[in-house]
């Protein structure tokens, strides 16, 4: 492979990890819009936000269903960010819905 080829080569890939990150965006926005609905409904029976149950359910969900190449150690780290980040985003709505 000459350089010209490689640098084309990497263009390319770059490109479609651009395309692949703006979907996960959307799938990421997707989850805080069905995250925010279920902080609307707990918030109205008064139920906690920590649920250690269902986040086992998650990982059991996403583990089940992974496929490689990620190991089962990073989608679990993965998705342990994404849950904490969905559990701000619902104590944020809360305390805003507190202060109106």
């Amino acid at each position: 492979m000459t350089n010209e080829e490689a640098q084309s080569a990497l263009a390319d890939l770059r490109a479609l990890i651009d395309d692949v990150d703006l979907r996960i965006l959307a799938l990421f926005n997707e989850r805080a819009d069905v995250v925010s609905r279920i902080g609307d409904i707990k918030k109205t029976m008064t139920m906690p936000i920590y649920e250690p149950k269902r986040e086992d359910e998650v990982f059991r969900n996403v583990l089940q269903g992974n496929q490689g190449p990620l190991s089962e150690g990073a989608v679990r780290r993965l998705f342990e960010r994404i849950i904490d980040e969905m559990r701000t985003l619902q104590r944020e709505r809360m305390e805003r819905d507190k202060a109106k």
